[in-house]
């Protein structure tokens, strides 16, 4: 969302990032050409009386929101502004997955209301083919409604950041070969498999493992990587790190073993810092960018033999015989999905 918010501004518009809190790692990339707007409400369902005082305030000739929660908010927050801004919701995953995994009241209520709100929006978009189906049968939309618009990459920004110095000692020159993860430590992005199968990689060839992420499994995952033999000299988790890219241009493999996905921009983001990819079949999004395997191997979710082989056969194959990935990348680059954006929100590139 940071991304497109720079991306529309470059293109002449002026921009509001309209934020429930204005907190996060990613504040310090917005571009100075756009506003940031704390509504200063906590978390996003809280933010709806907020949102409505804006919209009556500043009546935005377009809006665009993202994640079903906050979908549902601007949509109902558009309705009780009287605003004619034009609004398009954005879906940003495999809805069926999350509603089937939805712990909680007030998340149920949610996607409760998703049919049945979603169609009032002036446009609806997925970030990818699957998912956008998806969303089509899971709110009874008709075949077709749902738009898919990957997300926008800036090539170039990472490109610059991808060669910048990485403080990490396993990406020195010389050292061991490197397996990459990324992503929140979850249950979706399934690292427990990830764990499984590199302990059965090592027994095969010497690697180590880095996962770059935070979140509420990592007790959990260090509990199973001690029961694994894994120990801090061939598997670390530094948590987040502010500049992913230096770790990715310098790993000899990344690896995407998530459940699920929308469309994971961490496989597009390994592509375009030339890394070999593995990824999982998951849904969605990954056979989508990866195009039925062309560009990196699938392995069916959940299979840590399979994974375990993906691994081994690609950290064997010279990195010469390996697919040129940054070719594929570049059809992800943002000035595509900025100006398909804007085009969906009736507003011209």
């Amino acid at each position: 969302m940071v991304t497109l918010a720079n991306g529309f501004a470059a293109r002449g518009y002026a921009v509001d990032l309209v934020l429930a809190s204005a907190v996060g790692s990613y504040l310090k990339d917005v571009a100075p050409a756009v506003r940031v707007v704390d509504l200063r409400a906590g978390r996003v369902i809280k933010a709806l009386w907020p949102l409505i005082r804006y919209l009556r305030r500043e009546r935005p000739l377009a809006m665009l929101s993202a994640m079903n929660h906050a979908n549902v908010v601007a949509i109902l927050a558009r309705r009780l502004a009287a605003a004619s801004t034009r609004l398009v919701v954005s879906e940003r995953t495999t809805i069926s997955v999350e509603v089937a995994r939805a712990r909680g009241l007030s998340a149920r209520a949610v996607y409760a209301l998703v049919p049945r709100l979603y169609p009032k929006a002036d446009g609806i978009v997925a970030v990818s083919r699957d998912a956008a189906r998806d969303l089509e049968r899971f709110a009874k939309l008709p075949a077709g409604s749902v738009r898919a618009i990957y997300n926008p990459f800036d090539l170039e920004r990472i490109e610059r950041l991808a060669h910048e110095p990485v403080p990490h000692p396993w990406l020195q020159p010389g050292q061991v070969p490197v397996v990459l993860a990324i992503g929140r430590l979850t249950e979706e992005k399934n690292f427990t498999a990830l764990l499984q199968a590199f302990a059965q990689l090592r027994a095969r060839r010497d690697a180590r493992l880095l996962i770059l992420g935070e979140g509420e499994l990592r007790e959990e995952l260090e509990r199973l990587a001690h029961a694994l033999g894994l120990g801090s000299d061939v598997l670390q988790m530094p948590g987040f790190v502010a500049n992913p890219f230096a770790y990715l241009s310098r790993a000899a493999l990344f690896v995407l073993s998530s459940r699920w996905e929308g469309l994971p921009g961490v496989l597009i983001e390994a592509m375009a810092c030339g890394t070999p990819v593995v990824s999982t079949d998951c849904p969605s999004g990954s056979r989508e960018i990866l195009e039925d395997g062309r560009w990196g191997r699938l392995v069916p979710v959940g299979d840590v033999e399979a994974l375990t082989r993906a691994m081994e056969e690609t950290l064997t194959m010279p990195r010469d015989q390996l697919p040129d990935v940054r070719q594929r990348a570049q059809d992800f680059d943002q000035t595509q999905a900025i100006d398909t954006y804007l085009d969906a929100m009736g507003l011209l590139p």
